[in-house]
């Protein structure tokens, strides 16, 4: 009876998560091209930055190369509570700087609502984009975003990916998570007409829908919370496939710990308080939209996935010497092929080659360590810099 309840308890969250995730990958072909835009449409593209004197340059120059004509667009850094030259480097690069200084509301939700605020009061812009400190963007970003708002969409995200993959092992097994998380889910949710939600890097929201969804996003992953109440407000977020954001990942274990803590300590939180209304509304306005966003969240990260995969298999092996019936077993290395297609499928997408592919051998290992990592994780809401192994 116990082992009974234990095949079900570990069988049903390792078999809906699967099957949701191998679905995805089955719709994660190439999406159709889009017709030029008319080039018309003005951005102001928001940088925040804490502290980014060794980068802020770099992003800069690459958002001047954006090739979009220069009087419609306006590179705008917000140097929030920074305590170094970013402020100064950045006006010197070309770029025009809002400071902010705010010792009690610190993080990038804050600052980007006060450059949001900005660019509505002055009412050049039709839409604002947001981009990292330590990001390359292509060149075809703002076109990529102007195509989907001239269709009629009012928020847009672009590929977020990894400018330093080959950095290391671990940057590799990132590249490859992110690949499956962003571009083979995204993909899939583009196809469907649901949301991919907002990223954090490489986002776009019209003037228009700021006025009917301001921004209040202010917890751990703002970009996330905020893409939820476009979702409940009832807006999806475009995905745009062929543009893309791409940022410096850290290599070592312990800035790399701190990132993976403020990440899924802030979607655990999120998952708590936004699942049960996400689900309220799937069900009121019979909205795809909520419905997949909620289930997005319910899904757990792709480390325990794996985790409850394994703890299927192995509870359902050892079911089978105690003469209980096959069926769990298959079940559970069902669920492993399905999620072996997934990783495989981000692996190909995510420019990692033959080492990335070698290197997901350790991912056993990265596994436990996340895990180690959560159980010992402590909270904050600040805006925490990652470092900067760019120089």
């Amino acid at each position: 009876m116990i082992l009974s309840a234990a095949l079900w308890i570990t069988g049903i969250p390792a078999t809906a998560s699967c099957l949701y995730l191998l679905i995805l990958t089955l719709l994660s072909a190439r999406l159709p091209a889009r017709a030029p835009s008319e080039r018309k449409l003005r951005f102001d593209v928001i940088v925040p930055a804490h502290n980014e004197e060794s980068v802020i340059t770099h992003i800069i120059e690459s958002l001047q190369q954006l090739d979009w004509p220069s009087d419609q667009f306006r590179i705008v850094v917000v140097a929030d509570n920074c305590t170094d030259n970013t402020a100064a480097i950045a006006a010197a690069a070309g770029a025009h700087v809002m400071q902010r200084a705010d010792p009690e509301q610190r993080g990038k939700g804050y600052a980007l609502n006060f450059a949001f605020s900005a660019s509505r009061a002055r009412g050049w812009a039709n839409a604002v984009c947001v981009v990292d400190a330590d990001a390359q963007v292509s060149s075809n970003l703002l076109e990529a975003y102007a195509q989907r708002i001239e269709s009629g969409e009012h928020a847009v995200q672009a590929h977020y990916g990894i400018s330093n993959t080959n950095a290391s092992w671990r940057t590799r097994l990132l590249s490859i998570a992110k690949a499956s998380f962003h571009i083979v889910r995204s993909r899939a949710r583009e196809r469907l007409g649901l949301s991919c939600g907002i990223r954090g890097n490489g986002w776009c929201v019209t003037h228009a829908l700021l006025e009917k969804v301001p921004y209040k996003a202010f917890s751990l992953t703002e970009d996330l919370e905020y893409g939820i109440e476009l979702g409940l407000a009832g807006f999806r977020v475009a995905y745009a496939d062929e543009a893309h954001a791409d940022a410096e990942m850290v290599t070592g274990e312990k800035d790399a710990r701190k990132q993976r803590q403020r990440w899924e300590q802030g979607r655990l939180q999120l998952t708590r308080a936004k699942t049960l209304p996400l689900l309220k509304q799937a069900l009121l306005r019979r909205s795809k939209v909520c419905l997949d966003l909620a289930l997005d969240l319910i899904v757990l990260p792709l480390s325990y996935v794996a985790l409850n995969v394994f703890a299927l298999i192995a509870l359902a092996g050892f079911a089978v010497t105690q003469s209980v019936p096959y069926e769990w077993l298959w079940i559970g290395l069902g669920c492993a092929v399905a999620l072996l297609l997934y990783t495989l499928r981000g692996w190909q997408l995510s420019g990692a080659g033959l080492r990335g592919l070698l290197d997901l051998a350790r991912a056993p290992f990265f596994i436990i360590w996340k895990v180690i990592v959560m159980v010992g994780g402590g909270q904050s809401k600040e805006w925490v810099r990652t470092k900067r192994e760019r120089t």
